[in-house]
């Protein structure tokens, strides 16, 4: 508990002295401007007003708080709709020009995870970083055969304050599971799955597994390129990887110079992003323009570069199944059918109204779906979904927010390379085609063909496990014979306790009615009390021994 409080001091004492409440909205409610009146009282908001007249104050905040945060500022600068352009331009640095670490620890580390010295192994190594992240940086270099590689060294101690800041998120994820109206989501797991896929990203070895399969998928692709993978010892703090040429997804310059057609570049983006998720079931989930570079060898079909396989995400198959057909219905504005698949998936608990949610549903979503992406405001139709959600108690997987993710910073990037794309039209035949290839009767005979062996090899043990069945089965009968039987004995002797426990609490009623006549003082007084005794006697007697 000590550490959560100094881990939160930490971040109260940044955040002050950067004054990032100012980029809040003015407080909404009184109990909102009391919180930010807490917040100012630390005496780092007051003397921090040179550092907050900064340009790029948000960057150097994010970058002191740590990888969680960075993370963060990557997501944001992605999305443009959001904040000042000047400000995200200062956020989309932290995608690759975070402070370095030294190099000498850099160096230290490649000797020591090589177990060898950098002259052994290389031509050349860099000292100045090609770019530094959150959770490692990039140094340039020369294998002795001449190719050139990029060598990936891990943050020292990255892990640890990514284990300490996803603790803090663990103790809001429990307050949240106590109070009704933050349950929207289950953010114990999402928590949970989150740690798990930072601290995934703070495997290299892991990583390099992750390129080689995305590599894999798109070998020999003219849509996506993944740069091939070294050996580096099965190590998990380097990775040595080849040293691709290219510009960044953000360099319009370059686009125009070229003559690069930028709708046909975001078309590609787009169907990358279906492949990797339908075809594939294999996606890159932290597509910042930071790690998606564009081929410029070739203007009239440029292919995109995919760099940072860190952190990727992939669905259970019938989850897969439903998100294709609930896209296809929302490409339809079949909004009834989209409901319908949700419910069938479990998202909808039992019993929800299906024709309001899918009413409501239609409210949100169709006035978008005939609007370029530029014009598509993603924020507020999530905060509807999430409203719904609460309200109608909507279950949403924890494996679908790596999804979200990666699909905000796919419109972002969408957004940003050509705002006129019509994202639903170039989504509709890709999914169509998916869902034949999958469901359609080419695919039955497929599954079937390749079953068969499996059903003739069981054929010599069918008469046993169908005599094994029809035996359980009977057994099953006689077993439920019994116990109705048993039920019906039950029901019997309830009823007929009913009817004795009647008797004789009438009995002992009559008997304290020719007790309590003794209070009149009549003749009837001297035999009235022996026989309202005696009758209270015999009827507990007999319900007694009638058990």
């Amino acid at each position: 508990m000590m550490s959560h409080a100094l881990r939160l001091l930490q971040i109260w004492s940044i955040c002050a002295r950067y004054r990032l409440d100012s980029l809040l909205p003015p407080p909404p409610s009184l109990a909102a401007r009391l919180l930010l009146l807490a917040f100012r009282l630390h005496p780092a908001w007051w003397t921090g007003a040179s550092r907050a007249s900064q340009p790029d104050h948000v960057r150097r905040a994010f970058e002191e708080l740590g990888p969680l945060f960075i993370k963060l500022g990557q997501l944001i600068s992605t999305r443009r709709d959001l904040l000042a352009p000047a400000l995200l331009d200062e956020l989309a640095q932290l995608q690759e020009n975070v402070a370095p670490f030294p190099t000498e620890q850099a160096r230290a580390i490649v000797e020591r995870e090589l177990g060898t010295s950098l002259t052994e192994r290389f031509a050349r190594f860099d000292d100045q970083p090609l770019a530094a992240a959150s959770i490692a940086q990039v140094h340039t270099a020369a294998l002795l055969d001449g190719r050139e590689v990029v060598i990936k060294v891990l943050r020292p101690g990255v892990a640890e304050r990514i284990r300490t800041d996803m603790a803090l998120l663990h103790r809001f994820a429990e307050f949240a599971a106590e109070h009704e109206a933050l349950r929207v989501l289950p953010l114990q797991r999402i928590v949970a799955d989150y740690e798990r896929t930072l601290l995934d990203e703070t495997d290299l070895a892991r990583e390099a597994d992750n390129t080689r399969r995305l590599r894999e998928n798109f070998s020999n692709s003219p849509l996506f390129y993944v740069p091939e993978v070294h050996d580096a010892n099965g190590s998990r703090e380097i990775m040595i990887a080849e040293r691709i040429e290219g510009v960044p997804i953000t360099d319009h310059a370059t686009f125009a110079r070229l003559g690069i057609d930028r709708q046909r570049l975001a078309e590609k983006g787009l169907t990358i992003f279906f492949t990797q998720v339908f075809r594939d079931n294999f996606f890159h989930a932290d597509m910042h323009p930071g790690n998606v570079y564009v081929e410029t060898g070739n203007p009239a079909d440029p292919r995109f570069i995919g760099l940072d396989c860190a952190i990727v995400g992939s669905l259970p198959t019938d989850d897969q199944l439903a998100i294709a057909q609930i896209l296809l219905a929302l490409i339809q504005r079949d909004f009834t059918q989209l409901v319908r698949v949700a419910a069938q998936a479990g998202w909808i608990p039992a019993g929800a109204p299906l024709d309001r949610i899918a009413t409501e549903v239609r409210r949100l979503v169709e006035p978008v779906l005939t609007k370029p992406i530029d014009q598509v405001q993603l924020a507020p139709i999530l905060a509807g979904l999430l409203d719904l959600s609460r309200v109608h108690g909507l279950l949403i997987p924890p494996q679908f927010v790596l999804l979200l993710k990666t699909l905000i910073h796919i419109e972002g990037l969408g957004r940003e390379l050509y705002p006129a794309l019509d994202i639903w039209s170039l989504a509709q035949p890709l999914l169509k085609q998916w869902l034949q290839d999958r469901l359609g009767p080419k695919a039955l005979l497929k599954r079937f063909t390749e079953d068969t062996p499996i059903l003739l090899a069981g054929l010599p043990d069918m008469p046993q496990l169908v005599f094994d069945a029809l035996t359980q089965m009977r057994q099953a009968g006689h077993w439920q014979s019994r116990q109705l039987s048993e039920l019906h004995g039950l029901k019997r002797q309830l009823v007929r306790g009913r009817k004795q426990d009647f008797l004789a609490w009438t009995g002992v009623l009559a008997g304290w009615t020719l007790i309590a006549s003794a209070a009149l003082s009549t003749p009837l007084f001297t035999a009235a009390l022996p026989v309202g005794a005696v009758l209270i006697g015999i009827s507990l007697g007999w319900r007694l021994l009638a058990n």
